[in-house]
């Protein structure tokens, strides 16, 4: 019998894969939430669905544990690309992956596909694109009142919206308090992914991470991605860096043109089947 689904983690945030090819099973918002839950189900911090194979194209969707769908994901985006090698979909070590949030680059730097590069594509600060309410504008340093605080933050999008806040000390607990104030914010009609930035010197930040659908994550690839491009937009860091987070390091390399590369590991965890019992709940 074919394994109803895989799965891995990159730095702790981990993920389910099922084959859009070969499962049967309907990924509702109803059957992903239960799939996902810890308690009750597989438990993860999302499902990668796919691959949709069509004019040469290989196309992702990605789902948040709340059962929304995301436009993107920088560890989802590794994983998957190394289910792809070990499933046989792909056979080189280049190749490109259509999401929600646009098409990706990704390069498999090892044998088994345990270290990825993917070029993340280009960040955008304009509040439009981000979806931030206002006039139109670069968001970059912009005040952000929650609550009875007042925060300075930078947002942009790399495909995902992402709000950077600069603080001189972070921690799990701050996220998780500021994280579901911020995703909600009136301000972010589309919610959006908090990250709170620390600056540790021009070649190293540490970021702490609230999901949008998800909650608080012990690492995040897009993350990464938009708390580097934006600590490098106030001329905090150098253009190639290493962002340390509760789960591990991911390096970043930020081009001149705005393209963001991401390079981090990807672990296997298991594959299995879901009982008789379980998949009657997923009916």
């Amino acid at each position: 019998m074919e394994a109803d689904f895989y799965k891995y983690h990159a730095l702790g945030n981990d993920y389910i894969v099922m084959d859009s090819n070969k499962t049967k099973i309907k990924l509702t918002s109803k059957n992903i939430k239960l799939i996902c839950d810890r308690n009750f189900g597989v438990g993860s911090d999302g499902i990668l669905y796919g691959p949709v194979l069509e004019k040469g194209r290989i196309s992702l969707r990605i789902f948040n544990p709340d059962g929304s769908e995301a436009e993107k994901s920088g560890n989802g985006i590794r994983i998957f690309s190394r289910f792809l090698m070990e499933a046989g979909y792909v056979h080189a070590k280049n190749f490109s992956l259509q999401i929600l949030g646009g098409l990706v680059e990704v390069e498999i730097l090892n044998d088994v596909g345990s270290l990825i590069k993917v070029n993340m594509g280009k960040v955008t600060f304009q509040s439009d694109l981000i979806r931030v309410k206002g006039p139109v504008r670069e968001v970059v340093e912009e005040e952000l009142k929650v609550g009875d605080h007042a925060y300075r933050m930078t947002c942009l999008s790399i495909g995902n919206p992402h709000c950077v806040i600069l603080m001189k000390e972070i921690s799990k607990k701050m996220a998780m308090e500021l994280g579901p104030l911020v995703e909600h914010h009136s301000l972010f009609p589309n919610r959006i992914n908090l990250q709170l930035l620390k600056v540790l010197d021009r070649k190293n930040i540490q970021i702490e991470i609230w999901e949008r659908g998800a909650g608080y994550t012990l690492a995040s690839g897009s993350s990464s991605c938009a708390a580097a491009s934006a600590a490098y937009k106030l001329g905090l860091v150098d253009t190639d860096l290493k962002v340390h987070m509760p789960g591990g390091v991911i390096e970043i390399e930020i081009e001149k043109n705005g393209h963001v590369h991401m390079t981090g590991v990807v672990s296997s965890v298991a594959q299995g089947e879901f009982s008789e019992e379980f998949r009657k709940k997923l009916m």
